[in-house]
């Protein structure tokens, strides 16, 4: 049996980012579309010598913030780019990491989001419940119907008790 595998051109680490009884998003508001919410985090680059590594410097970058915890609980793959040589095209894998606020200072924000921002990026809590995950439009659609299932496990892997 041949097995393929679709070309990997992209990965990604989001912070699925609590703080007490709230998870903090990013409001992106963009000319010419209705806003939608998304995780902080962002592409994994050459320099980065870990998803995890990739996650703590983008979550600083966009919020300035310090993070414990990063426990992997969610990857996605979607299509990504160009078609191939073979037709197809490549893939992005977004891997999501349920993780704690330590501290957060939003005037040491930087990075492109802040130096070179296509739209608004508006840093939003709400409350990490099902209703509160169904009050925004979260991005991608997979993670969304994830957490609507998952508060529970999600908690869980943050409990003093995990390890």
């Amino acid at each position: 049996m041949t097995v393929s595998h679709r070309r990997v051109v992209k990965r990604t680490a989001r912070a699925i980012l609590l703080d007490g009884d709230e998870m903090l998003l990013i409001k992106r508001t963009k000319p010419g579309r209705e806003p939608y919410w998304i995780t902080p985090g962002g592409g994994v680059e050459p320099g980065d010598p870990s998803v995890v590594a990739a996650l703590h410097r983008e979550v600083d970058e966009e919020l300035g913030a310090r993070v414990t915890g990063a426990v992997p609980v969610f990857v996605d793959t979607v299509p990504e780019g160009p078609e191939g040589p073979g037709g197809e095209r490549g893939v992005k894998v977004q891997h999501f990491f349920a993780c704690r606020l330590t501290s957060m200072d939003l005037t040491r924000r930087h990075g492109p989001e802040v130096e070179a921002p296509c739209g608004e990026y508006e840093t939003v809590r709400i409350p990490f419940t099902r209703e509160g995950v169904d009050s925004v439009e979260v991005v991608p659609p997979s993670l969304r119907a994830y957490l609507r299932t998952n508060i529970e496990g999600v908690l869980a892997v943050l409990a003093d008790d995990f390890g």
